[in-house]
């Protein structure tokens, strides 16, 4: 049954691990083996020479990129050639060629693939052990806990290569952005879209603790990375600065309309439908925008609404609680205070349950 699922290792300037992982594939009669030489030039003719004929043998295919496009790109150009190639196969295993996944983790991802054909598998690491080096370790911990919080997927590993990859899914992932490393982030974020996530635990395999090899560049690529995690709270910080200023330039607008057909009453008039005005352009950017939603609009515009009155209220009492306990500090500060800690309240709570 694995040879319905095809294993794909993007490889660039690869070592001896390399040739060790195919041999051990071939010892355990997995495959076939799809390898994408991402531009690693003629200094590695002969490695790739020497691990052609066990790709072959497993049934795969060595593909080649004349210069270093990234592992994204890799990634594509190895899925565009199984799905035009290849119609046998369920999915693909992603792994990596520097030893990081044992033959047994990929086992394992291949059968959860084949037990989920409709789900993105993760085999996600622990970082929790000795070996692990510490950059990995709080790196990879801080950006799960910042991916989760920012896209409501509850992810364990964001940057694990070990991924079982539906066919379907693989189609829709030719057309998604990013050519390096940040296309791994990038598939997180779209499978929330499209599909379900299945996690597998397996080992965490480092070299060395002190000089573990790896082409990540850790301030172009994770800046990379952080930027596509963030872009949808960006999105949301837009929206709600826009919707503050329209809202100011409406009541501006309003009052000055209505204050000669409504002398005593124009400021609340203006201010009432301000509000309405700039809650609904604030409503329709996050639903189509932000949180790119699939609910029915009525089902989400009636949370929004309910969120938007509980929000203004909790506002109003938790200011008027703290003006009464901080007597000497200004009013103006505490509001700014709790409508701060609010706005992120109110992202996870539009996140997880109006969108």
């Amino acid at each position: 049954m694995s040879n319905q699922v095809a294993i794909v290792i993007p490889a660039y300037e690869p070592d001896d691990r390399f040739l060790a992982l195919l041999q051990e594939l071939d010892a355990a009669g997995l495959g076939p083996i799809y390898v994408v030489d991402d531009g690693s030039g003629p200094a590695y003719a002969d490695l790739f020479a020497a691990a052609e004929p066990l790709i072959q043998k497993s049934q795969g295919v060595l593909l080649h990129h004349e210069t270093n496009r990234g592992k994204g790109r890799a990634l594509k150009t190895a899925f565009s050639y199984l799905l035009e190639q290849a119609p046998e196969l369920i999915g693909a295993v992603t792994a990596d060629s520097d030893g990081q996944h044992t033959v047994d983790c990929i086992k394992k991802v291949i059968a959860a693939l084949q037990a989920h054909p409709d789900c993105l598998v993760l085999g996600v690491r622990k970082f929790d052990t000795e070996d692990v080096p510490w950059k990995s370790r709080c790196g990879n911990r801080l950006t799960a806990k910042v991916f989760g919080y920012l896209t409501g997927v509850p992810v364990s590993d964001t940057q694990t290569g070990l991924r079982g990859i539906p066919r379907d899914y693989m189609s829709e992932l030719l057309y998604l952005k990013g050519e390096r490393f940040e296309f791994e982030m990038r598939m997180l974020l779209d499978a929330t879209e499209h599909c379900r996530i299945v996690e597998v635990p397996i080992k965490t395999v480092y070299d060395s603790k002190e000089h573990h090899q790896t082409h990540f560049h850790p301030f172009r690529d994770s800046f990379r990375i952080y930027r596509i995690i963030g872009e949808r709270f960006f999105r949301y910080v837009f929206s709600s600065l826009s919707s503050c200023v329209l809202d100011l330039l409406l009541f501006w607008l309003l009052s000055g309309l209505l204050k000669p057909c409504l002398p005593l009453f124009y400021a609340a008039v203006a201010t009432a439908a301000a509000r309405v005005l700039s809650a609904s352009y604030n409503y329709l950017l996050n639903y189509k925008l932000v949180f790119h939603s699939r609910q029915r609009i009525t089902a989400s515009a009636l949370k929004y609404c309910l969120l938007a009155v509980v929000q203004m209220l909790c506002s109003a009492a938790l200011v008027t609680a703290l003006v009464w306990l901080l007597p000497a500090c200004p009013a103006v500060l505490l509001k700014a205070i709790v409508d701060t800690l609010l706005f992120f309240i109110s992202y996870r709570i539009q996140q997880r349950l109006v969108f």
